[in-house]
């Protein structure tokens, strides 16, 4: 009976994400600013229409490679973390501690900025078109719409997961709001943009790594229910159907989209374009200029939604797994959110929102992304080979890691000779977590400083009841 209920008592995070939610986590926060801000990305890099089609195809596939093999690790290992709990089963603690590092001074809150700053972008576009919304205030709702997220996050993972169902809904409607135009222009036999589609005056193969960064950002998220496993119903079933379901629908969505944008704007019209929907909706359709630019930037809040969603499940993972301070293990008692975790993020997005641009950051953290999930599926070869025993629910062919893993690694490798500023700075933050690993990580904690800081901690959270009490009692 005292078991029972310790039991019962037990704080933990709860199966509350069915096969429903889990397809619209990964729709969420793979459908959002990307299709938005890419398209000028891959064309630029590519040299034309023709060669940007076929990278975004090709991105597409390949992201379905990358969706198939987290599926798998997803069978094989049992806890939410996402890249980081995978590489640590896989590969040992230091490449998992590098990822962290990089995740959280890096890629976590670059990502978050991006979209923040694409949802300002948007949210704006209708009050001052036809000039540019002012920086300043493309900043401040950028900041407002973030805290927003950050708010429904630390409050419920119900609500979180039901906002992401409606914005979802949200995002196919944008999608069809630019698809059916665009069919219905090119169905009318409006194909002089395709003329010439694979020139070779404006070709260059040493920018074509950039092109796929730019292709792969939009379609990055097919990893989200990796952080979230723990959370799953029937993760052995639903993990490879949410994952296959939402990226075969991306590629048809987004196939179609680039399609549609072609139909309406040149190569020249899309490539001097600050905004591409928006160029789309002024010469498709004159009365969706004002609707369009709402949807996409209610597109980036569902993905800053679902990013927020996952990233704070890594580092509640990670502090469980004694990489970071415990402190980001504790889960709320009665919401079963893990709002350490959630809240640790807040400084550094509001930072790069305020001093950064959404080229910059996504320059930025493309490196240590694309690394560290190329050392992920490198991990799942090396734990096959060592591994042969545990039960496999689910097995992809071994051609798919391994072509994902050298894709991965070839661009990662190719980047530092197309973008060498930026990709070597995303190299230095994952060199620096080489000193703090062996300085505080490999290194055991003195007993004194353990125990001072359990004690700090749960003061904290004693003064922290103390103050929500008097709250509730005024």
């Amino acid at each position: 009976m005292g078991k029972t209920k310790k039991e019962e008592e037990a704080v933990f995070l709860k199966k509350k994400i069915t096969l429903l939610r889990a397809f619209s986590l990964l729709i969420g926060t793979m459908v959002g600013s990307g299709i938005f801000i890419s398209p000028k990305g891959v064309l630029k890099n590519s040299g034309n229409v023709g060669v940007s089609l076929i990278v975004w195809f090709a991105c597409g596939i390949l992201s379905l490679f990358g969706a198939l093999c987290y599926a798998e690790l997803g069978t094989r290992i049992t806890k939410s973390g996402g890249h980081y709990i995978y590489i640590l089963e896989t590969l040992g603690p230091l490449p998992s501690f590098l990822y962290l590092w990089a995740e959280y001074f890096a890629i976590g809150p670059a990502n978050s900025a991006v979209l923040s700053l694409a949802f300002g972008n948007y949210i704006l576009e209708p009050f001052f078109a036809p000039c540019a919304a002012p920086l300043p205030a493309v900043k401040l709702v950028a900041l407002l719409g973030y805290y927003i997220v950050l708010i429904l996050n630390s409050w419920s993972v119900s609500w979180s997961a039901r906002l992401q169902n409606v914005l979802s809904i949200i995002k196919i409607l944008a999608f069809a709001l630019i698809i059916v135009p665009g069919m219905m222009l090119l169905a009318q036999g409006h194909t002089e943009n395709f003329q010439d589609a694979f020139s070779s005056q404006l070709l260059t193969l040493d920018k074509v790594p950039l092109a796929f960064y730019a292709g792969m950002f939009a379609y990055s998220g097919w990893f989200q229910t990796s952080f979230v496993r723990e959370e799953l119903v029937r993760p052995e079933r639903n993990n490879p159907l949410a994952v296959i379901m939402s990226v075969v629908t991306v590629i048809v969505g987004y196939m179609l989209t680039n399609v549609s944008y072609y139909t309406v704007l040149t190569a020249e019209d899309l490539l001097a374009s600050q905004a591409v929907a928006v160029s789309f909706a002024q010469k498709a359709f004159q009365r969706l200029i004002s609707v369009i630019p709402i949807l996409v930037a209610l597109s980036c809040f569902g993905t800053m939604n679902g990013g927020i969603f996952t990233f704070s499940r890594t580092l509640f993972v990670a502090s469980r797994e004694g990489q970071w301070p415990p402190l980001f293990s504790m889960i709320h008692i009665r919401r079963h959110t893990p709002l350490p975790a959630i809240m640790l993020m807040f400084p550094l997005v509001t930072a790069m929102v305020c001093i950064g641009d959404i080229y910059h950051l996504l320059n930025f953290f493309s490196f240590s992304r694309w690394l560290f999930i190329g050392l992920t599926t490198l991990g799942l070869i090396i734990h096959r080979y060592r591994h042969p025993e545990l039960p496999r629910p689910f097995k992809v062919p071994l051609f798919i890691p391994v072509s994902f893993t050298i894709i991965c690694l070839f661009a990662v490798g190719m980047s530092f000779y197309s973008d060498p500023v930026y990709v070597s700075t995303g190299c230095a933050m994952v060199l620096s977590g080489f000193p703090v690993y062996f300085l505080v990580i490999s290194r055991p904690i003195p007993d004194c400083c353990r125990t001072t800081f359990y004690y700090l901690t749960l003061k904290l959270q004693v003064l922290l009841e103390v103050v929500r009490q008097e709250i509730k009692t005024y």
